[in-house]
């Protein structure tokens, strides 16, 4: 993992010491073949953007998503970026949103598992600021759309949506919004 404990400390030092949580989740063949993908290349991390502008944040959606399946967009920071820079342009390329860090919100340690095989895997969730632009997957062959979505929207219908698919990778997305939102500093959260 390129994201190493001195890079977290360095997070923490400029983006504030966020809340932690330990989580795990079965998954399912397919799921489980797209993370050792990612353990393949070294990579056991994902970066979670929370982009809020006024009540709403924003979400995305992924090719084959079921109807109603939304998400805050997630991505890799890659071993030559920055973190913060990696984080930005995850936010670009899946939202179309210019957006900065703002605050170093969640950083859970998840286990992933599939029969009796177990991946750890971890998620730096932020808050960013929003700066500008509308919601529009710049990266199309790895979003099918964006758009704004209220907290009450995440927390009841596209939940419910999440949790239907038996996706052990949605059922964890969805948890995570579900642990963050009240976090957040727009408003009450879910």
């Amino acid at each position: 993992m390129h994201i190493t404990s001195e890079v977290v400390r360095e997070l923490e030092a400029r983006w504030g010491v966020p809340d932690t949580a330990e989580l795990r989740f079965q998954m399912g063949e397919r799921e489980w073949d797209l993370i050792l993908h990612a353990a393949r290349r070294q990579r056991s991390h994902d970066v979670t953007l929370f982009i809020p502008r006024g009540d709403e944040l924003a979400v995305i959606q992924k090719p084959g998503y079921p109807p109603g399946v939304w998400r805050v967009p997630s991505g890799g920071v890659m071993r030559d970026e920055k973190f913060e820079e990696g984080a930005a342009r995850e936010a670009w390329e899946e939202t179309g949103l210019s957006a900065e860090l703002m605050r170093y919100v969640l950083r859970a340690r998840v286990e992933f598992t599939y029969g009796p095989d177990t991946l750890v895997w971890h998620t730096h969730a932020f808050e960013m600021s929003y700066l500008g632009g509308e919601p529009h997957p710049v990266d199309t062959k790895e979003i099918s759309a964006a758009r704004w979505a209220t907290l009450a929207e995440l927390a009841g219908p596209v939940r419910e949506a999440m949790l239907r698919t038996g996706s052990g990778g949605l059922v964890y997305r969805a948890r995570l919004q579900e642990i963050v939102a009240p976090l957040l500093s727009m408003g009450t959260g879910v």
